[in-house]
């Protein structure tokens, strides 16, 4: 078995920080994993579905611990690809919102004395 893609949808929440899809040997997809941060560190958790008694049920897993490594070394090399990706992409907004003002007050002097008269 041969993970051919890892994609990370990533979500801005407390615990849960993405969704991931992984595609088995170019033929077969597995959706809805997920990663969580908890108090231990980060995990995935097998896409599941509730029954009626109010607990999960993993739909697919891995059935060894060997096979749940590779898919967890996979997923999470992705996951921190897209996590410093998006880290960079914010940095880089915030140092052009940062720098905006300073860049508008260069290009038009009067608007640096409109600014400091509304400060």
């Amino acid at each position: 078995m041969k993970i051919t893609e890892v994609r990370v949808f990533p979500v801005d929440e407390d615990k849960l920080k993405a969704f991931v899809s992984i595609v088995i040997d170019d033929v077969f997809v597995v959706s809805d994993i997920k990663v969580i941060q908890g108090r231990n560190g980060r995990f995935l958790s097998m896409p599941s579905t509730r029954r009626r008694n109010g607990t999960f049920r993993d739909i697919a897993h891995p059935l060894d611990q060997e096979t749940r490594a590779r898919i967890e070394e996979q997923v999470f090399a992705r996951y921190d690809e897209v996590a410093a990706t998006e880290r960079r992409a914010l940095d880089r907004e915030q140092a052009a919102r940062a720098q905006a003002p300073a860049t508008a007050a260069a290009l038009r002097p009067d608007a640096a004395v409109a600014m400091d008269r509304m400060a």
